[in-house]
C-alpha cells in the first residue's frame, strides 16, 4: 500500500493550478488582533487568531506542551523544513520547540518514488510541523520521513522511529479510500500493529479523515486512532474568528475546489465501545472530533522561504495533535500517565450533558456531499451531537484540556484492528489530507 500526495492547497509553486492565481503571500507579520486577516482574494488564519477562536489556554501558568514529543509522519520530506520553521516561529514571534528532529528511514524503501508527488509532501511537511509546533510551541518536534509513498514505508519509518519515543503523539496527514485497503491488508495489518504497540506506551495516534466528501478513509478509520474532521467558518469564509473570540462553525464543504470533510461509517471495523449508540449502526464512525479545515479561511505556511495558505483536514490533524500535547503536560503535573488511545476519555466527555457543550462547539449545520449537493452525491448532514460529518465537534481548548488533564486512563483496548481480505499483490497509495 502507498500514500499518495493531493493537498487541498493554494499557491504559486505548482501544486493547484486551479488555484494558482492566489500568489504567494507576503511575510506573515505580527497580524492585527483586532480585524479579520486576508491573503489576497482569500480569507486566513495566523495561529494567534486559531488560538483566539478556539480557545487555547493562555496566562502564566497555561500548558505549551512542555515535556512532551509530537511525532509527524510524513514522506520524503522536505529540504527547507528546518528553515522554513524557523522564518515561520520568527515572523509569528514563537518560539523554537525545544528540541525539532528529523528521522530519515533507514531501511531501503520498499516501494518506488514517484517524483511527481514529492512537491505535494513538502507543502504537507510544512503544514504540519509548523502548525503542530505552532499549537504547542513547548513540545519536542520530531519528523519522521518515510522513503516513499507506500505504506510499507510508512511502516518501516514509525517502526524505526516510535520506540524511541513512548508516549508520543503520532500525527498522520495522509489516508487513502477504505475501499482501497482490501487489495493490500498485509499493510494495513501492518500500521494497525504500529498503532496498537504505540498506545500501548500511551501514546496517542491521529489520522486525517479525508477531503473528498463522504465515506471512511484510512488509517481514520482504525479505531485505534482519532479522525479528525473539517470545519469552515459559519459565515464562510471568515466566520470562525470574530473580533478576538470564536465566531461560528459549519462542516468543511467548498464546491469550487472541490473539497469537503471526509467521514462515514467504516465497512471494515465495527464500533468500538465508546461509540455504542452513537453512529445508528454496529460499524466505526467518522470523523472523532473536528477543526477549522477550509481553504478560503485556511493557514499560512511557509515554505521554501514563500507563503501560501493551505486546508483541508490535513491542516486540522496536526493541531489536534497539539492539543493532546497540551492535556498530557497537564496530566504529566498531576503525575497521571499521558491520555493514551484518548478516544474513550474524548467520548466520555461528550456524552456527558455537564461538560459537552463547554468543551466542544457542537457543529449543527452542513453536510459533506463532494460538490456540496447531497440531492445529487452521498452526503451526511451535521446534526445535534455527534454525527457522520464533525464527530464530537471542534473544541474549547482550554476547557477541554482541563477535563482530559481529570480523565481516567485505562489500559489500552484493542477492538476490530484486523483488515481482513486475499489482497490484490497491488500495493495503493495513500495520500495527504486521506
Amino acid at each position: 500500500m502507498a500514500l499518495r500526495s493531493r493537498h487541498m492547497v493554494v499557491s504559486l509553486i505548482g501544486v493547484s493550478a486551479a488555484l494558482a492565481a492566489a500568489s504567494a503571500l507576503p511575510a506573515a507579520a505580527a497580524p492585527p488582533v483586532h480585524s479579520a486577516p486576508t491573503c489576497g482574494p482569500l480569507a486566513c488564519y495566523y495561529p494567534p487568531f486559531l488560538k483566539e477562536a478556539y480557545d487555547f489556554p493562555a496566562g502564566k501558568d497555561a500548558p505549551t506542551g512542555a515535556g512532551q514529543t509530537i511525532v509527524v509522519v510524513t514522506a520524503y520530506g522536505s529540504p527547507t523544513i528546518a528553515a522554513d520553521l524557523a522564518q515561520f516561529d520568527q515572523e509569528d514571534g514563537i518560539p523554537a520547540p525545544p528540541s525539532f528532529t528529523v528521522l530519515q528511514q533507514q531501511a531501503p524503501a520498499a516501494g518506488v518514488a514517484i517524483p511527481e508527488a514529492v512537491q505535494g509532501w513538502m507543502l504537507e511537511t510544512s503544514l504540519d510541523v509548523e502548525y503542530a509546533h505552532a499549537m504547542a510551541p513547548g513540545a519536542n518536534v520530531v519528523l519522521a520521513v518515510a522513503a516513499t509513498d507506500d505504506a510499507r514505508d510508512f511502516v518501516q519509518v514509525m517502526r524505526e522511529v516510535l520506540p524511541s519515543y513512548p508516549g508520543s503523539i503520532v500525527t498522520q496527514s495522509f489516508g487513502v479510500d477504505e475501499a482501497q485497503i482490501a487489495d493490500d491488508p498485509a499493510s494495513a495489518n501492518a500500521l494497525q500493529q504500529v498503532y496498537a504497540d504505540h498506545i500501548a506506551t500511551y501514546g496517542t495516534v491521529l489520522a486525517s479523515a479525508g477531503d473528498f466528501g463522504a465515506g471512511a478513509s484510512f488509517p481514520a478509520s482504525s479505531p485505534l486512532v482519532v479522525a479528525v474532521g473539517g470545519t469552515e467558518g459559519g459565515q464562510y469564509p471568515d466566520g470562525l474568528w470574530k473580533n478576538g473570540h470564536y465566531g461560528s462553525e459549519e462542516v468543511w464543504n467548498e464546491p469550487f475546489l472541490p473539497g469537503a470533510t471526509g467521514g462515514g461509517p467504516s465497512a471494515i471495523f465495527a464500533a468500538p465501545p465508546w461509540q455504542s449508540g452513537l453512529t445508528g449502526g454496529s460499524m466505526r464512525g467518522t470523523p472523532d472530533v473536528a477543526y477549522n479545515a477550509a481553504v478560503n479561511g485556511g493557514v499560512v505556511i511557509v515554505i521554501g522561504h514563500l507563503h501560501t495558505v493551505m486546508g483541508g483536514t490535513s491542516a486540522a490533524t496536526p493541531q489536534w495533535a497539539a492539543i493532546v500535547a497540551l492535556a498530557n503536560e497537564l496530566r504529566g503535573r498531576q503525575a497521571l500517565l499521558p491520555l493514551g488511545q484518548a478516544t474513550p476519555q474524548l467520548y466520555a466527555i461528550g456524552s456527558a450533558g455537564g461538560d459537552y457543550q463547554p468543551d466542544f462547539h457542537d457543529i449543527t449545520s452542513g453536510n459533506n456531499a463532494l460538490f456540496g449537493d447531497p440531492t445529487q452525491m452521498p452526503g451526511f448532514t451535521a446534526s445535534t451531537g455527534w454525527d457522520f460529518a464533525t464527530g464530537l465537534g471542534t473544541p474549547d481548548v482550554a476547557k477541554l484540556v482541563r477535563d482530559l488533564a481529570a480523565a481516567d486512563t485505562g489500559r489500552p483496548r484493542h477492538f476490530g484492528s484486523t483488515v481482513s481480505g486475499a489482497g490484490s499483490g497491488r500495493h495503493v497509495r495513500l495520500r495527504p489530507g486521506g
